[in-house]
């Protein structure tokens, strides 16, 4: 079999498209691609613009494999070309869809598909639906007054961050692809007047629907509430059966179910200190998945306060500790974007407790799986883990480094008491440390290590667990390596030489986050001091 042939003949020629929004729901009727305002419609059908000179960065080998794709399918010049936008396959319709937002909480009115276009919908051998979207190929009439392309920084980034959270069990859309578009795009990195131009990239990314809150609240917005329904019942029939026929009782089970989902993937994000950066409600995914990886970050100084976006360096709505509570927000916009349908306050109110009540089990579940303690028990929990959170932003505390090795404390169980001094005690924590701690900090440390003994003692004691069981199940939820900024930085100053060596490397890497990977230890490391304030290493803009 050649590069250019896959097992069933042409490459790419298993795909199979079942389009269902497009067959089920109304269209735009103007074919013209211009911005404008598009009413009474869902969609618009749009084509790819055709890129120069493509080139393939890098695929996942995990997505194609969701796809029925074959290596020799990702290695074909027809891969590079269909997924940079230039050739559609048959039984792709493309199209941009239409959606409203609230932007760090103000309405926005219509937003929609400005940077992205639909493919299709891939229905694969095992009866898995499949939206193929590419994003940065070109304008939609959802562009407002941009130009529809990406650049290779921003998308190189959100390549590497769909698939490291999905490896690290975080719900998320996912990517196929990265490509080159032989196009050079002028973008203002941080809107100070210095634009500059960049190579144009084009990201496929995947995922069983990219339907958004806001997809809802440009219906009600406008009145157009049979559209409304519509939608929602589109939405049931297809991403959630299990809810029953459309009816009132399954919309306001619709918003139940979404609020329990987006309560567990914010808890995942808490649990590995990642900061989404941008929570308006038009990037916010009815199935509770991570979507639209713009300035993102992982904590690296542990700071409730923290947020990688410059847009929102001075009120920080969307920072890491407030996460949580934008989240409710958020479903309670969509909340008032159902109530049409409904007519009743209450069982909506309902389902917005839901949300407050699976968080806060998902949270204190995960608070404990990270100090390796098999269930959360209040009475002792609640301060342990409120001291801890207290503790560690009292100094420059990488946050990953410091819970991987915390792992590495013996609690010496088999001792009735513990003699080592507060120096020997805190002294496996040492990595996580930005600067040497003092002599406070040193003790306070050390106070809350021998309280957190002292809760391992009593569980170990009840359960019989070890050191080794303990070391184990922590190492299964706190991840040794993440996607931090300055190294996908890295990456992207390779690639813009012309060298993916590295964004390879990093796909490999973060297959395993959870694992030891002795041969890439060079990753589990403090951000270096040189990557403190450069751009693209610490903060980031909204820009493409």
């Amino acid at each position: 079999m050649t590069d250019t042939q896959s097992s069933t003949g042409e490459p790419l020629s298993q795909l199979t498209f079942d389009n269902r929004l497009v067959k089920q729901l109304p269209a735009d009727p103007l074919r013209d691609n211009y911005p404008r305002q598009v009413p009474n419609a869902i969609y618009s059908f749009v084509n790819p613009q055709r890129a120069p000179a493509p080139q393939l960065v890098a695929y996942a080998q995990d997505v194609a494999a969701l796809l029925d794709l074959t290596p020799e399918d990702c290695a074909s010049e027809r891969f590079v070309q269909v997924f940079t936008g230039n050739e559609l396959l048959p039984g792709m319709e493309p199209h941009a869809t239409c959606y409203g937002g609230h932007q760090f909480g103000q309405w926005a009115g219509q937003l929609g598909d400005g940077r992205a276009i639909n493919l299709g919908e891939v229905k694969n051998r095992r009866g898995e639906h499949w939206t193929l979207q590419l994003k940065g190929a070109g304008p939609t009439p959802y562009s407002r007054t941009a130009d529809g392309n990406a650049v290779l920084r921003s998308s190189l980034r959100e390549f590497l961050c769909s698939e490291a959270m999905h490896h690290l069990g975080v719900p998320t859309t996912r990517a196929l692809s990265l490509t080159l578009t032989g196009d050079q795009v002028q973008r203002d990195m941080f809107y100070d007047g210095n634009p500059e131009w960049e190579p144009g990239a084009v990201v496929c990314r995947v995922a069983p629907s990219f339907t958004r809150f806001g997809h809802f609240e440009i219906l009600t917005a406008r009145g157009e509430v049979d559209l409304l329904r519509q939608m929602a019942d589109f939405t049931l029939r297809n991403d959630f059966p299990e809810l029953g026929p459309p009816g009132r009782d399954s919309y306001i089970a619709l918003l139940k179910e979404v609020c329990v989902r987006t309560a567990r993937m914010i808890a995942h994000w808490m649990r590995v200190g990642f900061v989404h950066g941008v929570m308006n409600t038009d990037n916010m995914s009815i199935l509770g998945l991570t979507i639209d990886y713009g300035p993102y970050g992982w904590l690296e100084g542990y700071d409730p306060g923290w947020t990688p976006n410059t847009t929102d360096a001075q009120g920080r709505r969307y920072r890491f500790g407030h996460q949580p509570q934008m989240a409710l927000w958020n479903l309670l916009q969509l909340a008032n974007a159902l109530y049409p349908l409904v007519e009743d306050a209450a069982p909506l109110e309902a389902a917005l407790d839901e949300y407050r009540r699976e968080y806060l089990r998902s949270f204190q579940r995960d608070s404990v799986a990270k100090l390796g303690l098999p269930e959360y028990r209040p009475e002792t929990d609640d301060k342990l883990t409120e001291d801890l959170q207290r503790l560690l932003p009292l100094v420059e505390t990488d946050m990953t480094i410091f819970y991987r090795c915390l792992a590495d404390f013996d609690p010496l169980v088999d001792q009735a008491e513990d003699s080592r001094s507060d120096a020997q005690l805190i002294e496996p924590l040492l990595p996580a440390y930005y600067s040497p701690p003092t002599e406070e900090h040193q003790q306070r440390t050390a106070d809350w290590l021998r309280q957190y003994r002292e809760r391992l003692v009593q569980e170990w004691v009840r359960t019989g667990l070890d050191q080794r069981q303990r070391r184990e199940r922590m190492n299964r939820v706190n991840p040794k390596y993440v996607l931090r900024n300055y190294m996908a930085q890295q990456a992207i100053d390779a690639a813009e030489q012309g060298d993916f060596s590295e964004v390879y490397r990093l796909l490999e890497l973060l297959r395993n986050p959870y694992d030891e990977q002795p041969q890439n230890q060079r990753y589990f490391a403090r951000r270096p001091e040189w990557a403190r304030r450069r751009p693209g290493s610490s903060m980031l803009s909204c820009s493409s």
